[in-house]
C-alpha cells in the first residue's frame, strides 16, 4: 500500500456516496433474504430465479490486467475458498471451458473508486467488475460469502442464486485498534487478526505499540527502550504468561517483525498505523530513560492499569528523543499517517516542577494544556515536514484546547452526543469516530456468568451497531470530514489470543456495517438475520468468536405444588432456544422454547442457541432447578452497592480448569442482592479472592471498610449495608493472588421474614489487595 492512498480514497468516498443512497434505500430491504452478507452491500438486486453452480474444480480467470497486484488477490480467493469451502478451484486458460468466476479489472470499470466493485451472477458464471485489485480484493470477499451462505456444506456444490452487486465503502477509515503494550500478541496472532477483520472489509489497523505498561517498538538508536523498557514486573495474572512471579513480563518486536506484518496487511488492503503514546502513557519510556521525565527519576515499568502520572519532560532534549523515535517509525512504516497520542496527560508532575512551569510561563501559556498542545505542535510539524499526516485523540479538545490544524483527530469520547468530536469539526479536523460507550471492544459484552474479564459498561453488538457516527448540530459540510469508525481493542485485562478474539467477533461485524455500508441499509433486524452466517463463516475461520449475544439465560422462581418456574431468554431475545430436561446436550432437534416452563425441582435443564440451518449460534449453559439454586448467587448476578456497573476481573488460574471470573466495582467490595428470598436460611457458604491492585488512579476512589477483627472479613447484612449483622466470616491472612478462599459460617439467627435484601461487603483496605465474590449461597 503506498503513503497517501488512504488519503486519496477519503476524499474519493466523501463525493461518491450520495450518488448511490437513493438507490440503496430501494435495493437492501430484500437483501437480507436473498443473500447474507456482511457488511450489506450498496445495492443489491436478486433476480429471482436462476443459480450458478460452483463446484470442486470450477475455474477463475483474470479480464483486463495482468498485474501481480490482482494474481495476488485471485490467489488469495482461491486459497480461502480452498479452505474453508473444501473446493479447489483452477485458474481458467485460454480455451479451456468457461470460468465460473471472472475478476474484470479495469481503469475504466462502471464502479464507485478505487475500493468499489460490481457483481454480476447469471448464465455467465459470477463477473467482479472492479478499477483496481483493491476493489477486486473486497469483491473477492463477497464472492467468497456468496459461496458461504446459510445451510453451506464443505466439499458440496455452491448454488449462488442470480442476481447484481453494486458495492462500494461508506467511510475510507474502517479501523480497529489493537493493544500490543498492555497485553503482547505475537507476530503470526497479529498477521491472523488482520486477514479476518480484512474479510470484513476494514482497512486500517492502529497499532498501539507503546505505552506505561511497555515499550514494543524496537528504536537501536535507544536500545533500553527494549531492555528496559519491554520489561515489567509480573504482577498477578502477568505470571501465567510469563511463566513465573519471578520472571518479569518481557516482550518486544523485531524489526523484521514489524516489517513482515506491515508486508502481510498491505497485501490485504490493510494500513498499518503506528502509535506511539505522547506526552502521557510514556511510563515505560521513562523507565528506560529517566532523563525523559520531569522529576529525573528511575520509575518501574508500570503494572497498574489506569493513568500513570508520569509524563514526558516538554523540553528540547525530549523532542529530540521525539523525533528520532519519529524516525525510526517513519523507516519501519509506509503509512503516511502516524499516531502520536495525546490522550489522557495527567499533569501533577508537571504542575509541581519548577522547571516546566518556567518554561510555560517563557512561552507565554496560560495552562499545561496549552503546554501539551505547544509540544505536540513541534512533534506534528515534524511529521508533516517529513510527508506524514499527525494522528491523535480528542483530549485537548475536551479540555478547550486548539489541535495542530494537520491532526485528524480519534474521538472516543461519546458522551454529550458526540459534543467533543463537533468541536473537533468545528475546528476543521477530519474526524475518526471511535466512542468508547459503543465501540470499545475490551469492555463486557453481556452480563452472563460466564462472560470474559472486562471493564464496564457493556457494549453489546447491537449498541456497537448502533453506534452514533454523526454527531447532533453538524453540518453537510462538517460530515464531509467524518473520514471513518475505528473499534477500539485496549488490552490491560486480555492476557491471550484467545481472549482478544472473543472481545473482537462479533462486534467487528457490526463496526464492518457501520463503516462500509450506507446509512440508508442501517437496519439491526436485518444485521440480526445475517449474522449468523457470518459466525458460521468464523468458526469455519478459526475464530472464537463470542456467543454472548445468543446465549441462553435462565430466570427460575417457585412455582405451584413444588415446581419450578423458568423463562429462557437471551441479550437478542431471537428465536432458536433449545433445551432438553433429561441431562443431554441440546441439538437442533431439541425441543423449541417458545414459553416459560414449569418443570419438577431437581431437573437438570440445559439450553443453547440455533440458527435456523440449524447451526450453533450459543453453546449449551445449563442449570439445576432446586431449593439451592434459588438461595445462591454469582456475583454476576448481584448489584454493587453504589450502584455504579461492575467490571470483570479475572482471578488467578487454578491448578485445574479456567480462572474464575468476579463481578466487582474496582475500588468498593460491596455487593447487594434486592430482593433477596432467603428467609429461615441458617447458613452461608463463600467464595472470594484477594486480587493484586492494578488499578492505579482509581485508588483516589476506594472505599476502606473497618473491621471488627484483625483480619478482613466479609460481612452479611440485612435489608441496607447498615442494616443488622447477619454473618461474619473472617478472611484470614490471605495474600493477594494467592487464589479462592472458601469460607462457612453459620447465621446468627435463622433469616427473619422482614429482610428482603442482603449487602454483602469486604472490610479493609481495597488498595492493599481487591476482594471479589465468586458465589454467595444460604442453606436452611
Amino acid at each position: 500500500m503506498k503513503p497517501g492512498a488512504l488519503t486519496t480514497r477519503i476524499r474519493r468516498i466523501v463525493m461518491a456516496c450520495a450518488a448511490f443512497a437513493i438507490g440503496a434505500l430501494a435495493t437492501n430491504a430484500f437483501a437480507a433474504s436473498a443473500w447474507s452478507l456482511v457488511p450489506v452491500p450498496a445495492v443489491v438486486r436478486p433476480a429471482g430465479t436462476g443459480t450458478v453452480d460452483i463446484g470442486d474444480g470450477a475455474g477463475v480467470a483474470v479480464r483486463g490486467t495482468n498485474d501481480a497486484a490482482t494474481a495476488a488477490v485471485v490467489d488469495n480467493f482461491m486459497r480461502r475458498v480452498a479452505d474453508v469451502r473444501g473446493l479447489t478451484m483452477r485458474k481458467a486458460t485460454s480455451g479451456a471451458a468457461p470460468a465460473a468466476v471472472t475478476f474484470d479489472v479495469r481503469p475504466d470499470a462502471a464502479v464507485v473508486g478505487d475500493e468499489g466493485y460490481a457483481i454480476d451472477v447469471g448464465e455467465h458464471g459470477i463477473v467482479v467488475s472492479a478499477r483496481t485489485a483493491r476493489g477486486a480484493f473486497y469483491g473477492s470477499v463477497t464472492v467468497w460469502q456468496l459461496l458461504t451462505q446459510p445451510g453451506w456444506t464443505r466439499g458440496a456444490t455452491a448454488h449462488v442464486p442470480y442476481g447484481t452487486i453494486e458495492d462500494h465503502p461508506r467511510f475510507a477509515w474502517r479501523g480497529l485498534l489493537l493493544d500490543s503494550s498492555r497485553h503482547y500478541q505475537s507476530a503470526d496472532e497479529i498477521k491472523r487478526l488482520i486477514d479476518w477483520m480484512s474479510l470484513d472489509k476494514l482497512n486500517v489497523l492502529v497499532w498501539h505499540i507503546t505505552d506505561d505498561q511497555g515499550w514494543r517498538l524496537p528504536v537501536p538508536t535507544y536500545p533500553e527502550l527494549s531492555t528496559k523498557g519491554a520489561c515489567r514486573e509480573a504482577v498477578g495474572n502477568d505470571s501465567e504468561v510469563s511463566g513465573a512471579r519471578d520472571k518479569p513480563y518481557c516482550k518486544v518486536y523485531t524489526a523484521a517483525e514489524v516489517r513482515d506484518i506491515v508486508r502481510y496487511a498491505a497485501e490485504r488492503y490493510v494500513e498499518v498505523v503506528p502509535e506511539i503514546d505522547l506526552p502521557g502513557h510514556s511510563q515505560a519510556a521513562i523507565a528506560a530513560y529517566p532523563w525523559l521525565g520531569v522529576t529525573g527519576k528511575r520509575p518501574p515499568v508500570w503494572t497498574n492499569w489506569g493513568v500513570s502520572p508520569w509524563l514526558l519532560n516538554p523540553n528540547a532534549k525530549t523532542l529530540r528523543f521525539v523525533t528520532d523515535v519519529m524516525d525510526e517509525v517513519m523507516r519501519l512504516f509506509p503509512s503516511r499517517y502516524v499516531s502520536f497520542g495525546g490522550d489522557e496527560a495527567d499533569k501533577q508532575q508537571w504542575n509541581a516542577s519548577p522547571e516546566v512551569n518556567a518554561q510555560m510561563k517563557a512561552l507565554k501559556l496560560a495552562n499545561m494544556d496549552e503546554l501539551q498542545g505547544w509540544f505536540m505542535q513541534r512533534v506534528a510539524t515534524y511529521l508533516v515536514d517529513h510527508g506524514r499526516t499527525p494522528v491523535g485523540w480528542d483530549d485537548e479538545v475536551a479540555a478547550g484546547v486548539a489541535l495542530p490544524r494537520a491532526q485528524v483527530v480519534m474521538s472516543w469520547h461519546g458522551d454529550h452526543d458526540e459534543r467533543v468530536a463537533l468541536a473537533a469539526l468545528r475546528q476543521g479536523h477530519d474526524v475518526v469516530m471511535t466512542p468508547q460507550e459503543s465501540l470499545y471492544f475490551d469492555h463486557l459484552q453481556s452480563g452472563l456468568p460466564d462472560e470474559w474479564a472486562g471493564p464496564p459498561p457493556e457494549v453489546t453488538p447491537r449498541q456497537a451497531y448502533d453506534a452514533q457516527l454523526v454527531p447532533a448540530g453538524t453540518s453537510a459540510d462538517e460530515a464531509k470530514h467524518i473520514i471513518g469508525v475505528q473499534g477500539g481493542l485496549w488490552a490491560e485485562q486480555m492476557l491471550t489470543f484467545a481472549h482478544d478474539q472473543h472481545a473482537t467477533f462479533p462486534r467487528i461485524a457490526a463496526l464492518a456495517e457501520l463503516g462500509w455500508s450506507p446509512p440508508a441499509a442501517h437496519d439491526w433486524n436485518g444485521f440480526l438475520a445475517r449474522l449468523p452466517a457470518e459466525m458460521s463463516r468464523y468458526r469455519a475461520l478459526g475464530i472464537d468468536a463470542a456467543d454472548s449475544a445468543f446465549a441462553p439465560t435462565f430466570e427460575m422462581s417457585r412455582a405451584a405444588d413444588g415446581a419450578m418456574r423458568v423463562v429462557l431468554d437471551n441479550q437478542v431475545h431471537g428465536s432458536g432456544i433449545r433445551y432438553t430436561t433429561d441431562g443431554t446436550e441440546p441439538v437442533a432437534a431439541s425441543a423449541t422454547y417458545t414459553h416459560p416452563l414449569a418443570l419438577p425441582a431437581g431437573t437438570t435443564l440445559r439450553a443453547a442457541t440455533f440458527a435456523p440451518d440449524g447451526g450453533v449460534l450459543a453453546a449449551a449453559r445449563s442449570t439445576l432447578l432446586d431449593e439451592a439454586t434459588l438461595l445462591s448467587r454469582d456475583s454476576a448476578a448481584l448489584a454493587t452497592c453504589s450502584g455504579e456497573p461492575s467490571s470483570r476481573l479475572q482471578g488467578a488460574r487454578p491448578d485445574r480448569g479456567t480462572s474464575p471470573v468476579y463481578a466487582v466495582e474496582i475500588g468498593n467490595a460491596c455487593w447487594m442482592w434486592p430482593m433477596a428470598d432467603v428467609r429461615g436460611a441458617a447458613r452461608v457458604t463463600v467464595t472470594a479472592e484477594k486480587l493484586p491492585w492494578r488499578y492505579g488512579d482509581e485508588a483516589r476512589g476506594a472505599v476502606v471498610r473497618g473491621s471488627h477483627g484483625a483480619d478482613d472479613a466479609i460481612e452479611i447484612r440485612g435489608n441496607s449495608c447498615d442494616g443488622p449483622r447477619l454473618a461474619t466470616l473472617p478472611l484470614g491472612r490471605a495474600t493477594p493472588a494467592g487464589g479462592q478462599v472458601h469460607l462457612e459460617a453459620n447465621l446468627s439467627a435463622p433469616i427473619a421474614a422482614d429482610v428482603h435484601a442482603l449487602c454483602v461487603f469486604a472490610t479493609g483496605d481495597p488498595r492493599k489487595g481487591q476482594w471479589a465474590l465468586g458465589k454467595i449461597s444460604f442453606s436452611k
